[in-house]
């Protein structure tokens, strides 16, 4: 007799991108052996974070792992980082469109901390916000929240998740590595429908200015457990586990 599927609990953001098809047996050997990684880490609920450039591929991996701990029976709660930032409102009151203002004020790590991280820490409540506020409608949704089980994995995409205001949560750390250029042009892509020309200056004069401040403050990959290059999504590469 099967194991049953645990729910997955979603994030009420519309900023949302849809679960990837099933990849190719590279990838999904690769994401088997990091769901692997974080089922070892024990059975009460776990804190996983997902870093790396913009576009490094960071939410569809985080969709990959909860559906595959989801099938092993453990509860999953999905949540990304972009939709714990200072609200537009505002954003009269400090720099948030360079690289640096970008880096240092777009995102609330005090609600990161207390609406999430520390609700579904092992000691926590378990009742947690997936969202605070809305990236697109600008919404205030930290009222909306859902119950953690005591087994329950955490799994949270976006960039500078190990940033010291918040690092010390995380029970497992990944990284995605891609080459900056990569990380442009996939963004480009994927955000030209909303942002049109400005997609590339966007990416190219804000986006990577500020994670490559991070990078020389932070070195986030010497803090992952996990790194993987994503370079190429369909043979991505277990550099660290």
């Amino acid at each position: 007799m099967g194991v049953e599927r645990a729910p997955v609990h979603r994030s009420v953001s519309t900023w949302q991108q849809p679960t990837p098809p099933r990849g190719t047996p590279q990838r999904n050997t690769v994401v088997e052996r990091i769901n692997e990684r974080i089922l070892r880490l024990g059975a009460g609920r776990l804190r996983v974070a997902i870093d790396g450039l913009t576009a490094a591929g960071k939410t569809s991996l985080g969709h990959e792992l909860a559906e595959q701990i989801s099938a092993a029976g453990r509860p999953v709660l999905r949540a990304s980082l972009d939709d714990f930032k200072r609200p537009w409102r505002e954003a009269h009151l400090y720099d948030r469109t360079s690289g640096e203002g970008y880096y240092r004020n777009a995102f609330d790590y005090t609600a990161i901390t207390t609406l999430l991280l520390d609700p579904c820490g092992p000691h926590g409540s378990g009742q947690c916000a997936l969202c605070c506020i809305d990236p697109l409608t600008q919404r205030d949704h930290s009222s909306s929240v859902v119950q953690a089980a005591p087994d329950a994995v955490l799994i949270v995409d976006g960039v500078f998740a190990f940033r010291p205001q918040i690092n010390q949560h995380w029970d497992l750390r990944i990284w995605l590595e891609v080459d900056p250029e990569v990380s442009i042009q996939r963004g480009i892509t994927r955000d030209h429908a909303m942002e049109g020309t400005e997609a590339e200056t966007l990416h190219r004069d804000r986006y990577l200015p500020a994670e490559r401040l991070y990078i020389a403050e932070v070195e986030p990959t010497r803090l992952a457990e996990v790194i993987i290059d994503n370079t190429e999504i369909d043979h991505p590469r277990i550099l660290r586990i």
